[in-house]
């Protein structure tokens, strides 16, 4: 196809970004595919804003050039002088082959149109999931959590609060296709505090690092020295048995130390609590069974503390088992509950250190992470800053969008602060996951979400 003589003139001085000088009568808009084309060169480009001057004036990336084989994303080049005409659907489709989008989440919301893919492959990369309370977070998440689970090998563990996620693998009935039978024959695990059998939620304190023995206990190794001193010298005790195991043994000692370590674990009622595995299985023993999907309902145990336990238990476990490098997704939902920086008690100090430490270094090692919140200040920075994938959700402060722009800035300026007029269930994808970033309308999920918004009664 011939380029239009009339149409909007690009140039590029540096072979990655473009300047359309005057784009006098043009519709596009921050978010838009173009083509531009330079002779027999034609690459494709994203429009990444759009001034409100006189004339308008667009700026934007290049993506890759068109060839016969498909588009070369490697491959972008300067010119003096382009001609821009809109990208058809047929050019999206090929980028999508080219890179390996096939996570078809939704539809695109800028021209020109069509199907949101995601690439698999590179949810080799940390993930941060933002938006406020109402913007369908969670259950966009479900959409794409489902097309993970259909579509690639890679076990998922979900960390989930508040049982959004525990009806995952319940595929709607009216649900057909290749993603809907997908998921009916995956290996989908529920575990929950008050199940029976094999699904109950344990963790197991003999274990646990000697460091997060500690930090259950409330010990400090320099304010409590000489208990924290006596828990390592007890450490083929505690390797023998549970904390009910453990507890006559420091109870009748005739050491000072251990008798002071019995009075902690009754004080702190440790011994009351649900979650130790005791002959039950522990999480760690099921995640290490890799199934396609493990949903830890979290939210039923009788104190928050118990919560923190599961969670370092596995992430402790996953860490020492690290160098196995067997590849797992970890979807936290709700982060700012094991990862804000605000939290101060000794486990859940341990719990985020180590995920700000998986989020350093445990990319190589195949621990991967996604963490979903509501606003980005409830995450610590140590965390975020690792995180290459970007999925934002409807978000009005305008600190937290300065704050997003400021860790993400592949995320163009001007989509992400389109983002307080997004509608439910709307969203900005950036980073490596997706071909180009991208305002998405997200599909219908397949299965039934757990959790839901009330509905006001009326008379």
């Amino acid at each position: 196809m011939l380029a239009d003589s009339t149409a909007p003139s690009a140039r590029s001085d540096d072979g990655r970004s473009f300047v359309i000088a005057d784009a006098a009568g043009s519709a596009y808009v921050a978010g838009s595919l173009v083509v531009v084309v330079a002779g027999a060169r034609r690459q494709l480009a994203l429009i990444e804003e759009r001034s409100e001057t006189t004339p308008v004036r667009l700026r934007g990336r290049l993506i890759g050039e068109l060839t016969e084989e498909g588009i070369d994303t490697r491959a972008s080049h300067a010119f003096d002088r382009a001609l821009v005409e809109a990208a058809d659907v047929d050019t999206v489709q090929t980028l999508h082959d080219t890179t390996g989008a096939m996570l078809e989440v939704g539809v695109n919301l800028t021209a020109p149109g069509g199907p949101a893919r995601l690439l698999p492959k590179r949810f080799n990369r940390h993930t941060f999931w933002c938006g406020q309370s109402g913007s369908g977070k969670t259950y966009a998440l479900g959409v794409v959590l489902e097309q993970l689970i259909a579509h690639t090998a890679l076990p998922v563990v979900i960390f989930d609060p508040n049982s959004d996620f525990v009806r995952l693998g319940e595929v709607r009935p009216e649900a057909t296709g290749p993603t809907a039978e997908a998921l009916r024959e995956r290996d989908i695990r529920v575990l929950r505090p008050n199940a029976d059998g094999d699904a109950k939620l344990r963790a197991r304190y003999l274990n646990m690092p000697m460091a997060s023995k500690a930090a259950v206990l409330q010990i400090d190794p320099i304010a409590d020295r000489e208990e924290f001193n006596e828990l390592i010298h007890l450490r083929s005790v505690l390797e023998a048995g549970e904390i009910s195991d453990i507890l006559p043994h420091l109870r009748n000692s005739k050491v000072p130390a251990q008798r002071r370590l019995a009075m902690r674990v009754e004080n702190l009622r440790l011994n009351d609590w649900e979650v130790w595995a005791g002959r039950d299985r522990a999480v760690t023993d099921h995640v290490a069974e890799r199934p396609d999907v493990t949903v830890l309902d979290l939210g039923g145990f009788s104190t928050p503390e118990q919560q923190l336990v599961v969670a370092l238990s596995l992430l402790d476990d996953l860490w020492e088992r690290r160098e196995e490098r067997r590849p797992v997704l970890l979807v936290i939902d709700e982060a700012h509950n094991l990862a804000s920086p605000r939290l101060d008690s000794p486990i859940a100090v341990a719990v985020r250190e180590r995920l700000i430490q998986i989020a350093a270094e445990g990319r190589k090692f195949g621990l991967w992470l996604l963490l979903s919140t509501q606003r980005p200040s409830k995450v610590h920075p140590g965390i975020i800053s690792q995180c290459d994938n970007l999925a934002l959700m409807k978000m009005t402060s305008p600190s937290d969008l300065a704050e997003l722009g400021t860790y993400f800035g592949y995320a163009p300026t001007a989509l992400l602060d389109r983002s307080p007029w997004f509608r439910q269930g709307e969203a900005l994808f950036a980073g490596g996951f997706v071909p180009a970033p991208a305002l998405v309308k997200v599909r219908r999920r397949l299965t039934r979400e757990g959790g839901s918004d009330v509905d006001v009664p009326l008379r």
